[in-house]
């Protein structure tokens, strides 16, 4: 019987569907062609969807497709027919990135289910709380999140939390990361990341571009181990995770088929109360051979530092099965401690992050060709050129453990066939007469032609059973029949097959039937669609101040260097000096806006709420936040001005919208936008509109901090006293060096090079940007001349000359980047 705990797998292809649903999925998430986090997977196309949904609905499976991108404005029209699509052929629910495309929903197709998805940055009680206003029903968690967060969270929401549980990790918050973007213009939030974490990287002084230590050169300080909690699922069920969410949309369907495979025989154990782990020793070798890069318990499970980064290597590390103990022109010899067939991948460990790899066409034992080798045993395999040394073997690829896999969705005999009972009544001169019926539903069928009687042969009720029995390529088997035949009744063998197949199928139709929705057409919603995006009556009514200058500054060092005079908002941050850094400012008659931290905790919000009371509401005008979570904090807590920041990745006017409509006067504008697609929307004023004109971008926010393996640190609570909290970086192959920053207990890596279009800026205000903000961060230096040189250009007491003189003789000490203004993102 199965638990309410929901078991939920990834799904790229067809194949891979069929994997997860017939070892025990109880819901599956998948992509279209468009509009979904993972462009690189094979996806489904409108049919495959509408198989995909029949497919599943039969056999009781829900099906969610991942809407998990954000949006530009053109897209908002096109993405209107895909979701009535989806909501049309069943589709369950909807997991979606762009708050934007939540109003959509909300307005036009009120019933269909939302999911908010791990893109969306949820990682405390008061963004749980936000989703449940804005009807969300579910919400996949932060990666980051521990059980007793989440516990924390499930006292005090309705909505169905879901979490990881298996697969691949990102390094940065989900949503937060702008890495890729950045390096290459192939954008995470737009379903096109390359992945750039996975690449090798040195822990470098930034003041000097020097190696801090020797072991961490060349090293993968950003590439996670897979995550892995099958031994531990009671802590994280009881947390009060409800769907288990397996990560694994590009992995291979034999993957999908033995990773799910083994979670649905443990969540079953576990709803048993089985005393015994019925996860064997077996199955965890088969978990690690299918694939990983090392393993760790993750977040949920109070990761280790030392036991979260796969800093040797990115890629799958198979598993070991022994060493090459000689080497001649010909072979490779390897005394094996696992067996090995015919077929299987190995690969050998060099001491490189490129071992050669290959797959094993022959073995031989002394001079004999063999199928398959043992333990103890020494084998030859022909040896590949560019192995000459040494090492030990690992086995990257087991060719029965995949055809095992594989025969788990293939083979006819499935073991979760759905029961079902039949009854047929056959009498001489009546239509036949079958009933069939799950534990839901119930059918009749009859046959067109009549039973005749038998002259020399009649049916018996074994051949009957026999006929009835044959439901190999349905999702059935039969549990019981009941027979009613009169004696000598004939009817031919096809009749019976007709009159099976026909109760098949209407009892599969039926059991479809109760996932059907009535049809909406694009025609019936048009009068909603054209007020949805008709922005015109929603207008700032307040009179927004032209060609603004905002500064950001991050300590008291940077706010000592501001000529005070020249700016007209400051964003501050929450120090031991922000009052008399207010009185100063104040002086000025400048607008200041205290800045919160855009990853806070759920123990958090009673400092932030004891640090502002003890500043005053009256000596600030407004706060700014960069978190759903923080957003709903301050509108429930403090009768002020709410400035909207990057984090809440504003990319369309429709969220703009969304986000006016719950209280924000003004916000910041995606850095992924380019200067067309900002035009589209400063079109529309909806709100004083904000960008960043100058500064080192945020491109990662972790949990994880990439100087804890050489640090050797275990535990946060060492954070504020760590002498690595500022002055270090990575540098990439390329020998750019990204700063590492502390931040609470997360660190940010910033871009190699600022945001510097001081030149630029008249092209940023005519498209409707009301304020430009320079973003200081990590700077020491030259924070008065950047500040005066773009003041001084948007007030028009400098010429675009004198601006471009300045932007030149910058770029003689520091390379600058446009960021995306004049290329955009894919």
């Amino acid at each position: 019987m199965r638990s309410k705990v929901e078991i939920l797998a990834p799904v790229g292809s067809l194949e891979a569907l069929q994997a997860a649903v017939e070892n025990g999925a109880d819901a599956v998430y998948l992509g279209g062609k468009v509009f979904n986090a993972r462009q690189n997977a094979p996806n489904f196309d409108y049919d495959e969807l509408k198989t995909s949904v029949d497919y599943a609905h039969l056999r009781n499976v829900r099906v969610y497709v991942t809407v998990n991108i954000l949006l530009d404005n053109k897209e908002l029209n096109q993405v209107v027919d895909y979701i009535l699509y989806l909501y049309n052929i069943g589709v369950d629910a909807v997991i979606i990135q762009d708050i934007g495309v939540v109003r959509i929903i909300k307005n036009l197709l009120p019933e269909f289910e939302i999911h908010a998805s791990t893109q969306m940055t949820i990682n405390n009680y008061k963004g749980v709380q936000f989703l449940e206003e804005q009807g969300f029903k579910r919400v996949v968690l932060a990666r980051e999140l521990s059980v007793d967060d989440i516990s924390f969270i499930k006292n005090r929401t309705n909505l169905q939390l879901e979490g990881f549980i298996h697969g691949a990790l990102c390094i940065s918050y989900s949503g937060q990361c702008l890495l890729s973007s950045i390096i290459g213009g192939r954008s995470g939030n737009r379903g096109r990341c390359a992945q750039p974490c996975r690449m090798s990287y040195t822990i470098v002084n930034t003041s000097n571009g020097e190696e801090v230590k020797k072991e961490y050169s060349n090293k993968y300080l950003l590439s996670p181990k897979d995550l892995n909690t099958i031994d531990y699922l009671k802590a994280i069920i009881q947390s009060g995770i409800t769907s288990l969410k397996i990560e694994g949309r590009m992995k291979r369907p034999q993957y999908v088929a033995l990773i799910v495979n083994a979670y649905r025989k443990s969540v079953d154990s576990l709803i048993k109360n089985e005393k015994f782990n019925i996860i064997t020793e077996r199955d965890k070798k088969n978990i690690a051979q299918i694939f990983n890069r090392g393993f760790t318990k993750g977040f949920i499970l109070n990761y280790d530092n030392e036991r979260f980064i796969s800093y040797d290597k990115p890629n799958n590390r198979g598993i070991y099965i022994g060493k090459v103990i000689k080497i001649d022109s010909q072979y490779i010899h390897i005394l094996l401690e696992d067996d090995l067939y015919k077929g299987d991948g190995i690969e050998i460990d060099l001491g490189s992050d490129k071992n050669p790899g290959m797959a094993v066409d022959k073995i031989y034992i002394e001079n004999n060709v063999v199928h398959k080798a043992y333990k103890g045993d020494v084998i030859k395999v022909p040896r590949k050129k560019s192995i000459n040394i040494k090492g030990d073997v690992y086995k990257t690829s087991d060719v029965m453990l995949l055809k095992n896999a594989e025969e788990s969705y293939k083979k006819t005999q499935n073991q979760n066939k759905i029961s079902i009972n039949m009854s047929i009544e056959i009498s001489i001169d009546n239509p036949i007469k079958l009933s069939l019926w799950d534990n839901e539903n119930y059918v009749t069928v009859e046959s067109e032609k009549l039973v005749e009687k038998g002259i020399n042969i009649s049916l018996t009720k074994k051949k009957i059973q026999e006929q009835m029995n044959k439901l190999g390529n349905t999702p059935y088997k039969l549990e019981n029949i009941k027979i009613d035949l009169q004696e000598n009744s004939m009817v031919s063998l096809s009749i019976l097959n007709n009159i099976r197949r026909d109760g098949v199928e209407k009892l599969s139709n039926k059991r479809k039937a109760k996932y059907n929705r009535r049809k909406i057409t694009r025609e019936q919603l048009e009068d909603k669609i054209s007020e949805l995006f008709n922005y015109s009556n929603s207008l700032n009514k307040d009179t927004a101040k032209n060609n603004q200058i905002s500064v950001s500054i991050k300590n008291k060092i940077q706010f000592n260097q501001l000529n005070l005079s020249k700016l007209d908002r400051i964003y501050i941050p929450l120090m031991e000096d922000t009052f008399e850094c207010i009185e100063k400012i104040k002086v000025h008659k400048k607008e200041v806006f205290i800045s919160i931290d855009r990853i806070l905790g759920n123990r958090d919000f009673d400092d932030i709420t004891h640090e502002i009371k003890k500043i005053g509401l009256s000596n600030i005008d407004g706060i700014r936040v960069a978190n759903l979570g923080v957003l709903k904090f301050v509108k429930d807590n403090f009768k002020t001005k709410i400035h909207g920041d990057i984090g809440l990745n504003t990319f369309n006017l429709s969220t703009v919208k969304l986000f006016k409509d719950y209280g924000l006067n003004s916000i910041t504008l995606s850095p992924e936008l380019k200067i067309e697609q900002i035009s589209k929307i400063g079109d529309y004023p909806l709100l004083p509109y904000e960008v960043i004109g100058y500064g080192y971008l945020p491109l990662m926010i972790m949990k994880y901090c990439p100087l804890s393996i050489m640090k050797e640190c275990k535990k946060e609570q060492v954070c504020n006293d760590c002498r690595f909290q500022t002055g270090f970086g990575l540098k990439d192959r390329k020998g750019m060096i990204f700063a590492l920053e502390k931040e609470r207990k997360n660190t940010i890596l910033y871009n190699c090079n600022p945001i510097m279009v001081a030149d630029h800026i008249n092209d940023l205000y005519k498209c409707g940007i009301n304020l430009i903000r320079l973003d200081f961060t990590i700077e020491k230096d030259f924070i008065r001349d950047i500040q005066e040189c773009f003041y001084d250009f948007a007030k028009g007491d400098i010429d675009y000359n004198e601006a471009r003189n300045f932007v030149n003789e910058f770029k003689k000490s520091q390379d600058i980047t446009k960021g995306h203004y004049y290329r955009g993102v894919f």
